[in-house]
């Protein structure tokens, strides 16, 4: 789809668009994922652990190269993001109303999730404790990521988003490998305050009037298609009526 014309490229929700507020929503989530995990850390009393990392040049060199190890995976995120936001918020919106149709979106990501949280960033014996807090996590990003997409009806946004979400994990733990998502040790109470803090940074833009307004939903897939065509049959006969 990507090598596509520029006609069916929009009819497939994928040439982007209004990237002025698109640089402006990634700085905002960067402020405020940085933000989250300077109260993580003072929360569980190790300032000194985060001070360690930010001193490691390693940190900062893989800051550095985020962006080009973006070009090189985007992919993985443009095919989730795309059935997300793309194709299955604009149906969940358009059926159960624009703030339960992201919960729902939000609660099907985060069940989607399961056999991982299970099997791969926990274990059995802790599991439904991890699915928690990945549905947390699922509905309070699936909210910030809808807004997003509200505001700015360009897909890339959110692959950004969710690239830099996965990615900065192993730098801001300071492990600087995909092993941290392994066997994580989770409890109640840091899901307890993983709830209080992505609500509170996050999903407060569920108050914003592109949650408010029905008018603000974005077309569905099919929608889209249907749009493009007749626009073109509008070009086609203009073109036959001017020759």
């Amino acid at each position: 789809m990507l090598t596509e014309k520029k006609d069916k490229r929009i009819a497939y929700g994928l040439r982007g668009g209004r990237w002025k507020t698109a640089a402006h929503i990634i700085l905002l989530y960067l402020i405020l994922y940085f933000g989250r995990t300077v109260i993580m850390y003072i929360l569980s009393g190790q300032i000194q652990t985060m001070t360690e990392i930010m001193q490691k040049p390693v940190t900062w060199l893989m800051l550095l190269t985020l962006p080009i190890n973006y070009f090189l995976i985007f992919i993985a995120f443009l095919g989730e993001e795309y059935g997300w936001r793309y194709f299955l918020q604009p149906i969940l919106q358009k059926n159960f109303g624009m703030v339960r149709g992201v919960l729902v979106l939000g609660i099907a990501w985060g069940v989607w999730h399961l056999p991982i949280n299970f099997f791969y960033y926990s274990s059995p014996s802790v599991g439904i404790i991890s699915l928690t807090g990945q549905l947390i996590t699922c509905v309070t990003l699936g909210i910030f990521y809808g807004w997003a997409y509200l505001k700015t009806d360009n897909i890339w946004t959110v692959v950004i988003l969710h690239f830099v979400n996965n990615n900065l994990v192993p730098i801001i733990t300071g492990n600087y490998t995909e092993e941290v998502l392994q066997n994580q040790d989770v409890t109640w109470n840091s899901v307890i305050i993983l709830l209080v803090v992505n609500t509170l940074l996050f999903a407060s833009v569920i108050f914003t009037s592109y949650y408010r307004d029905d008018s603000r939903r974005l077309p569905t897939m099919d929608e889209r298609v249907d749009r493009q065509m007749r626009k073109l049959e509008e070009q086609a006969q203009w073109q036959d009526a001017k020759e």
